[in-house]
């Protein structure tokens, strides 16, 4: 399954119910994952970015302090959480004992100015404890 942002061309922020509509049941892995970031980490600031919406969609900023944590995007039926690591939160999460596939993003994330970005897609439960580790990793970096 290939990701596509579900809000691309859409010209005014999402609203829940229609993040709720393209995600479908993995709206409770959404929820659920915002909620512990706010609970457990103090990730509560958040805001909807739209950066050339015609070709990239919308994407939800979390913030801590003024900081970007993660950027989630709504897929139909998935959502890619989205992240820019400093070197030192990259060497960390290479010796974090993720799963093959998330090591393998680790290894390919290009280097920015601001960063080494990494993608992961979510679509199962499974999915979200290697975004839970990475992001506790970016917050102590």
């Amino acid at each position: 399954m290939e990701y596509r942002n579900a809000f691309i061309g859409k010209t005014d922020t999402p609203t829940h119910s229609e993040v709720a509509e393209v995600l479908g049941p993995k709206m409770k892995l959404w929820d659920e994952f915002i909620a512990w970031m706010s609970e457990k980490e103090g990730v509560s600031d958040q805001e909807w970015k739209g950066v050339v919406v015609k070709k990239y969609g919308w994407s939800l900023r979390l913030k801590k302090k003024g900081r970007n944590i993660i950027y989630l995007s709504p897929g139909k039926d998935c959502f890619m959480a989205s992240f820019v690591l400093s070197d030192k939160a990259l060497k960390e999460a290479k010796g974090a004992h993720l799963s093959k596939s998330v090591q393998d993003a680790l290894e390919a994330a290009p280097r920015y100015p601001e960063g080494n970005g990494i993608r992961l897609l979510v679509r199962k439960e499974g999915d979200v404890g290697a975004v839970r580790k990475i992001a506790a990793i970016k917050i102590a970096n």
